[in-house]
């Protein structure tokens, strides 16, 4: 289904609930992936819509100093990959340590079939997202700016949100799914993990809380079902194999926008104006949570 369209029936109790439901956790630790995932817990009351700033352009960045529902807030947005991985597959796949195991340090990410890459769909979304929370009065910190030539490693990614104290993380991807009529977003939260240098259970409840709510947003700025083939319709998973969330001691999540292996979901993430409401869908969710 494209964007836009009606989403589908099985979709509309959720949204109901939604609108009408008590806001709560979602109560589960969830211990692998996709186990327990709960439905996006209720947002505030409506309100006014917001005006939309132009489709093709990100909002002007604020001057310094602005105030807005986020002053004092520290957000850390972690663009996945990085375009320059291809041409550093040596240093790239060196394994680093993510608490539980050893893994590479990054990939190359995933492409839609006609080249657009997954580095650069992330990196133009986390600059849109940036500009947003900022325009909110949020702190925001990079990961990876493109002013790097390859990565940083998961564990970096990781070790930057920490060392930021970041009040919420975000990492932006995109799932490269081959199987056919795979589409749709999903958030992925950590699971609990206690080993090495990991031990993700004091930000498990804030994850998830963070997840619903960013999840919930996206079904209503883009017009975008969650994913048809992970999470059980909930649009959320949990996984314990994810150096960036194994090795957070903030609340963190890993947005994947879409499925660019499906020619319908690539349409809509290879579109500037899609982009810019999948990243005030995200805006919107950090927003909520860290208003609390």
């Amino acid at each position: 289904m494209a964007a836009g369209a009606v989403v589908p029936a099985a979709l509309a109790g959720w949204l109901l609930w939604q609108a009408v439901g008590d806001g709560g956790d979602g109560g589960s630790d969830g211990r692998g992936a996709s186990a327990g995932a709960s439905a996006p817990a209720s947002e505030e009351p409506s309100r006014a819509p917001e005006a939309e700033p132009s489709e093709a352009e990100p909002p002007k960045k604020p001057s310094p100093g602005a105030s807005g529902p986020l002053a004092g807030k520290t957000v850390v947005v972690d663009p996945g990959h990085n375009p320059g991985n291809r041409d550093h597959t040596a240093e790239i796949n060196r394994q680093v340590d993510v608490g539980t195991h050893r893994k590479e340090c990054d990939t190359t990410g995933t492409a839609s079939d006609d080249g657009y890459a997954e580095a650069e769909f992330t990196l133009d979304v986390a600059h849109r997202l940036r500009d947003l929370l900022e325009e909110r009065g949020a702190t925001v910190k990079l990961t990876q700016d493109g002013d790097r030539p390859f990565g940083p490693c998961v564990d970096e990614r990781a070790r930057i949100g920490n060392e930021a104290k970041a009040d919420a993380a975000v990492s932006v991807h995109a799932d490269g799914s081959t199987a056919a009529g795979h589409r749709g977003f999903h958030v992925i939260l950590p699971a609990a993990v206690r080993g090495g240098g990991a031990d993700t259970r004091p930000i498990i409840a804030d994850s998830r809380r963070l997840g619903e709510r960013i999840a919930g947003k996206l079904v209503r700025r883009t017009g975008s079902a969650p994913s048809n083939y992970i999470g059980d319709g909930t649009g959320l998973d949990v996984r314990d194999d994810l150096g960036g969330l194994n090795l957070s001691t903030v609340p963190k999540v890993f947005v994947e926008c879409g499925n660019m292996r499906d020619a319908e979901d690539a349409a809509l993430l290879k579109d500037a104006g899609w982009r810019q409401k999948a990243a005030l869908g995200m805006a919107d969710g950090i927003t909520l949570h860290l208003r609390g």
